[in-house]
C-alpha cells in the first residue's frame, strides 16, 4: 500500500509573514475559508509567529475573533499555531502563569495543533508551553530550530527529540526557517529520527536558497510524514515551495496524496488576485520572490540579510555590507552557535553591524546581548566565549538556573490594573504581550461601539 504524505498549508500564515511582512486582513482570505476546509490538508497555519502582533498594530483586527471566525468556516481542519516557547509570541521571557493561560485560551478559541520551539533549542524553555498545550488537549508538536554548526550533530538533534517526546509532544517538528536544509542533510535527519522514536515527523523549510523542492522529495523518500507548503501564488521566495507542485510529484512517485484538487485550484485562482493587489501596492517586493544563495555561505536567514542591508543603509554605510556580512558568523561563534531565528537572528546581526562600524568588537553591545550573555534566553549551543562574557558582563555572574522561574506572576496584577477595560482574558493576554498595541486597540473598539450606539439610537 502507498504511503501518505500529509500537508500543512501555510498561505494564512508562514507564507504571507514570509512575503508580504503578515499584511493580510481577514476580509481578504475569508471568502476562501470554506475552500481551504474541504483541501484535505493535514492541518492550516493559521495563528501565531507576527500575526498577533500585526493584527493589532496594522490591520486593526483583535487577533483572537480573527481566530474564532477562522474556526466557525473551517470546522474539518485542524488550525496551528506557532509559538515561541517562553517568549509566546514576544522577544523575551514571559512568566510561566502568562505561557499557561495563553496556551489554554488558544485553544479554547479554536487552535488544534501548537508548534512550540525555543531560539536557543533550550527544553527548558519549552517544557511549559508542552504541557499546557498536552493538559489543554491540543496536539503539541515539539520543535527544533534547524541549524548547522560544530556543535549541532544529528546526534545532538536525537537526543532532543527524545526530550521532547518524554515531554509530551505528539509530533515532531524539524523547521529550517533560512531554508538551508539540504536533501541529503534532510534525508539523514530524518532516517536518524526514524530510528529513535515512532512518531509523525514534519518539516518545514523555505525556497530562500532554492534547494527546497528536493529537500522535500529526500525527506519523504526517508519517511517524513508531513510538510508544509504553500498555495501557488504565495508560495516560492522566502515562502514554502507550492502545494499543488509537490502534491503532483508525490503521486507521480507513488505516494498518497489526500489533496483535493479541484479545492487548491479555486484557491490558486482567488489568491493570484490577492497578490497581485499586493504587488500593485509595493507590499510584495519582487526581492522576496527571488532566491538567494548568500545564507548557504554564511548561514544568514534571507530576513536577516534585508535587515542587515536596512540597517547599515540608515547609517550611509552600504559600502561595509560584505565586511558585516562575513563578522555576522564570527558572533555567532562567540555567542554559542545560537540557531539564528528570531529573536537571536536580529540580536547576532545588530551586534555585527556595531563591531563593524565601532572598528572595535564588542565595545557596544545592545541591551539584549547583555542579557543574552546573563542567561536570560536560556542554555546556549556552546558556551559563549568566556572572555567575551567577561567584557560584557563584567564582575556580574550569569544565571544558574531557567530565567522564567525567577519572574513574578503577571496575569492577576494585569487582570486588576485592567479592570473595566480588558472585556475578557483573551483582552488581557493581549495587554501582557503587547502592552501599548493592545491600550490603542481598546480605545479603537470602545470608540467604534460608542458611534455604533449613537448610530443604532438616531436610526430608533
Amino acid at each position: 500500500m502507498a504511503r501518505k504524505v500529509q500537508f500543512v498549508e501555510t498561505v494564512l500564515r508562514d507564507a504571507n509573514q514570509s512575503l508580504i511582512a503578515t499584511r493580510l486582513p481577514y476580509a481578504k482570505f475569508e471568502s476562501m475559508l470554506e475552500t481551504i476546509d474541504k483541501a484535505g490538508f493535514y492541518a492550516a497555519e493559521c495563528w501565531g509567529g507576527a500575526t498577533f502582533d500585526v493584527c493589532l498594530r496594522y490591520l486593526h483586527e483583535d487577533p483572537w475573533e480573527r481566530l474564532r471566525k477562522i474556526r466557525a468556516k473551517m470546522p474539518n481542519t485542524k488550525l496551528q499555531m506557532l509559538l515561541r516557547g517562553q517568549n509566546v509570541l514576544g522577544y523575551s521571557h514571559y512568566p510561566d502563569d502568562f505561557v499557561k493561560l495563553f496556551v489554554q485560551k488558544a485553544v479554547e478559541n479554536g487552535i488544534d495543533v501548537i508548534r512550540i520551539f525555543d531560539a536557543l533549542n533550550d527544553v527548558n524553555n519549552l517544557k511549559v508551553a508542552m504541557e499546557a498545550t498536552v493538559n489543554a488537549g491540543a496536539i503539541a508538536s515539539g520543535t527544533i530550530s534547524y541549524t548547522t554548526s560544530p556543535v549541532h550533530t544529528h546526534a545532538k538533534y536525537v537526543e532532543m527529540v527524545k526530550e521532547l517526546k518524554e515531554m509530551g509532544a505528539s509530533t515532531i517538528c524539524i523547521k529550517d526557517m533560512a531554508g538551508i536544509m539540504g536533501p541529503q542533510e534532510a534525508y539523514d535527519l530524518v532516517s536518524a529520527i526514524k530510528d529513535a522514536v515512532d512518531m509523525p515527523i514534519d518539516l518545514h523549510t523555505h525556497s530562500t536558497t532554492g534547494l527546497a523542492f528536493m529537500t522535500y522529495l529526500k525527506a519523504v523518500e526517508a519517511g517524513v510524514d508531513i510538510i508544509d507548503t504553500a498555495i501557488s501564488p504565495f508560495s516560492g521566495g522566502t515562502s514554502q515551495p507550492a502545494t499543488e507542485t509537490l502534491a503532483y510529484a508525490l503521486r507521480q512517485l507513488g505516494y498518497e496524496v489526500d489533496i483535493d484538487d479541484a479545492a487548491t485550484k479555486a484557491m490558486a485562482d482567488y489568491f493570484k488576485g490577492v497578490r497581485d493587489e499586493f504587488i500593485a501596492d509595493g507590499t510584495m517586493m519582487p526581492k522576496a520572490m527571488a532566491t538567494d544563495t548568500q545564507c548557504l555561505t554564511y548561514q544568514v536567514p534571507g530576513g536577516m540579510l534585508s535587515n542587515l542591508l536596512s540597517q547599515l543603509k540608515q547609517m550611509n554605510a552600504l559600502d561595509k555590507f560584505d565586511e558585516a556580512l562575513a563578522e555576522t558568523p564570527k558572533v555567532r561563534a562567540d555567542m554559542g552557535y545560537p540557531p539564528l531565528v528570531t529573536p537571536t537572528s536580529q540580536m547576532v546581526g545588530v551586534q555585527a553591524v556595531r563591531n563593524v562600524l565601532d572598528g572595535q568588537r564588542y565595545k557596544t553591545v545592545s541591551k539584549e546581548i547583555k542579557a543574552y550573555c546573563r542567561g536570560e534566553y536560556g542554555r546556549t549551543p556552546a558556551p559563549i566565549d568566556a572572555d567575551i562574557q567577561k567584557m560584557i558582563l563584567g564582575d556580574e555572574q550569569p544565571l544558574s538556573g531557567r530565567y522564567a522561574d525567577s519572574l513574578e506572576p503577571i496575569v492577576e496584577p494585569t487582570r486588576e490594573k485592567l479592570a473595566g477595560i480588558a472585556k475578557s482574558d483573551e483582552d488581557v493576554l493581549s495587554y501582557i504581550a503587547f502592552p501599548n498595541l493592545a491600550e490603542k486597540f481598546f480605545e479603537e473598539r470602545k470608540a467604534k461601539e460608542e458611534n455604533m450606539a449613537t448610530y443604532t439610537i438616531v436610526e430608533a
